[in-house]
């Protein structure tokens, strides 16, 4: 009896429906692929068919004219094959490998960089930020346009040791990649939220909103007779889960959020294991609009690693080599109490690599 076809409109279609036919008919069959400049990549299949990625680094907000354009140039010379990368970058699908350097004239006229492969720095992944989080402690995209806009260069040629993968989350619950980037931003709360008593039986499940917490620092209370919640400020570790449940928690705060910066994260596997960011700089002010105390902060530790780092290093690699001491010296970070890891689930508790580890 054969398959019967599902016919349903929950879900995202089949990817293999659109591959390029290249890369449909090599499937599972590929053999290498290699950096020809910064920017295009060729992947060769054991037919000896290849496939051409021409990467540019666009803004994760796009508006439709810009979405359009991209799709008009792949319809011109990919045949319409494009994708988006976690990392916010477009990549067009070329075939034809005569079609690789008009492409990049037509893009690169039109402003968009041609870059992001190779030793190059990365266009970053990012969150929402104030444009849309709820628990936002800073803005992503404009943090990010600006730190991109000093990084341009970077980001084109390849000038750098290695590969350097940035990532900003505005806040620690992380939906951008900064436990794993070789420079990270965090945003981040230093204070716990607020509770409105007279409001929050009204708008909250006080259940609901005391099982959220992921440090049970959220306790039941009664105050002027009226059931709410009180917080066990020693616990609570600014996640802002709890606003989440409970929109009367907020814990935004303009006067102390601020950011951090991580570095030294990777998931490859090369040379050495993947491992997690440590904190470099414990807090940066909200400095809108350019943030211009993290641009330099980034700066700093971008040139750090352009002098002091070997071929193919990432910048843990270096740090590891160097040492965190000597890092401190170089970056002029000042080492703090917050620098010292005394969680009780420390990174160094963590299994960070792909091999088996037996006990």
């Amino acid at each position: 009896m054969s398959k019967q076809e599902r016919i349903t409109d929950i879900g995202a279609p089949d990817y293999k429906e659109m591959l390029p036919p290249v890369i449909a008919a090599n499937y599972g069959k590929w053999k290498y692929h290699e950096n020809m400049k910064p920017g295009v990549l060729v992947h060769v299949a054991e037919s000896g068919d290849k496939v051409f990625s021409v990467r540019i680094g666009s803004p994760r907000l796009l508006s439709i004219k810009s979405i359009r354009y991209f799709l008009d140039m792949a319809d011109k010379y990919t045949g319409g094959f494009l994708r988006w990368t976690t990392r916010n970058n477009v990549e067009f699908l070329v075939s034809d490998e005569a079609n690789i350097d008009p492409l990049i004239k037509e893009l690169q006229d039109a402003g968009w960089p041609v870059g992001g492969t190779g030793a190059t720095a990365s266009n970053m992944i990012h969150t929402q930020g104030w444009v849309h989080c709820h628990t936002a402690a800073t803005d992503a995209s404009g943090i990010v346009k600006a730190v991109m806009d000093e990084m341009y260069d970077d980001f084109v040629e390849e000038k750098l040791p290695g590969k350097l993968k940035m990532a900003l989350a505005c806040c620690l619950n992380m939906c951008g990649a900064v436990h794993a980037s070789d420079i990270s931003i965090l945003g981040i709360h230093r204070r716990p939220p607020k509770v409105n008593h007279n409001m929050l039986q009204q708008v909250c499940e006080i259940p609901t909103t005391v099982a959220c917490c992921p440090t049970a620092c959220i306790r039941q209370d009664i105050v002027d007779g009226q059931k709410t919640v009180k917080v066990k400020e020693e616990d609570c570790m600014f996640c802002g889960a709890c606003y989440t449940a409970c929109p009367n928690m907020p814990i935004s705060d303009p006067l102390n959020d601020g950011l951090s910066i991580w570095v030294g994260g990777k998931c490859a596997n090369a040379r050495t294991e993947p491992a997690f960011t440590k904190l470099a700089v414990p807090y940066l002010p909200n400095n809108p609009p350019r943030w211009p105390e993290v641009v330099e902060a980034v700066k700093t530790i971008v040139e750090v690693y352009r002098k002091h780092a070997k071929k193919y290093e990432r910048v843990g690699e270096m740090i590891d080599r160097i040492g965190w001491a000597k890092f401190f010296k170089l970056t002029g970070f000042e080492f703090t109490k917050y620098h010292i890891d005394d969680f009780k689930l420390a990174t160094t508790t963590y299994n960070t690599t792909a091999r088996m580890r037996r006990t």
